[in-house]
């Protein structure tokens, strides 16, 4: 088979292979009453049976002029008041969150076949809040922040070098220096989906509805 035939690829592929793949069984009547401790829950067991990078999630978001964008970025944290993730306010989803504050999460954690998705509003934290933020983490990550330009068009891979290096300088000599740009988002959940996959495809979708009167709950069809 060549290669690059796209179709005959796609036709040998399958998931959850049992090779590497675990489905445990799901009773939604077990479910908490809220949607958080069941995301800690299923974190935790996704990081305990070796899901990489289980803390990478799809943002997906809507420009101002109403369309769809998507990429992978890294869940900062998850408490009462929303799950939190981080980016330069004037990167493009920085731009798009801005005109339109509304925002939707999708976890993917393959190794349990188990889906999670956060829709909701998205607000910005207060700067010392997201200063704070960029400042617990990793030398690298101040320095890529620091970097700055995110979206903006390269001119040149040695353009990138050279400015990422000077970053690393500033980051090792400074490791408190501002990041002016750099935002801590929340989204506050309007729902939240818990999928779990099963053999049978008689897959289990779990859904908490944020409503006046507090959390609620139903099922949905696979």
């Amino acid at each position: 088979m060549a290669q690059n035939d796209l179709h005959a690829l796609l036709l040998t592929q399958r998931v959850w292979s049992p090779e590497v793949t675990r489905l445990p069984p799901f009773d939604p009547e077990t479910a908490p009453p809220t949607p958080l401790p069941l995301f800690t829950s299923w974190f935790a067991e996704a990081v305990d049976a070796g899901q990489p990078e289980p803390h990478t999630m799809t943002l997906a978001t809507v420009d101002e002029e109403g369309r769809p964008d998507a990429r992978i970025v890294m869940l900062h944290g998850a408490d009462p008041d929303g799950w939190s993730f981080a980016t330069h306010s004037t990167s493009r989803k920085g731009r798009a969150l801005d005109a339109r504050p509304y925002a939707a999460l999708t976890f993917y954690w393959p190794v349990l076949g188990r889906q999670v998705r956060v829709r909701g509003p998205v607000a910005a934290a207060p700067q010392e809040e997201s200063q704070a933020d960029l400042h617990a983490r990793s030398t690298g990550a101040l320095a890529a922040a620091l970097t700055g330009h995110q979206s903006e068009e390269l001119a040149g891979a040695d353009e990138l070098r050279r400015a990422s290096a000077a970053a690393w300088d500033r980051a090792r000599e400074n490791p408190t220096l501002p990041a002016p740009t750099w935002t801590l988002y929340r989204l506050r959940p309007d729902t939240v989906e818990f999928f779990q996959g099963a053999a049978d495809r008689a897959h289990v979708r779990l859904e908490y509805r944020s409503t006046e009167f507090g959390w609620s709950r139903g099922l949905l069809w696979p």
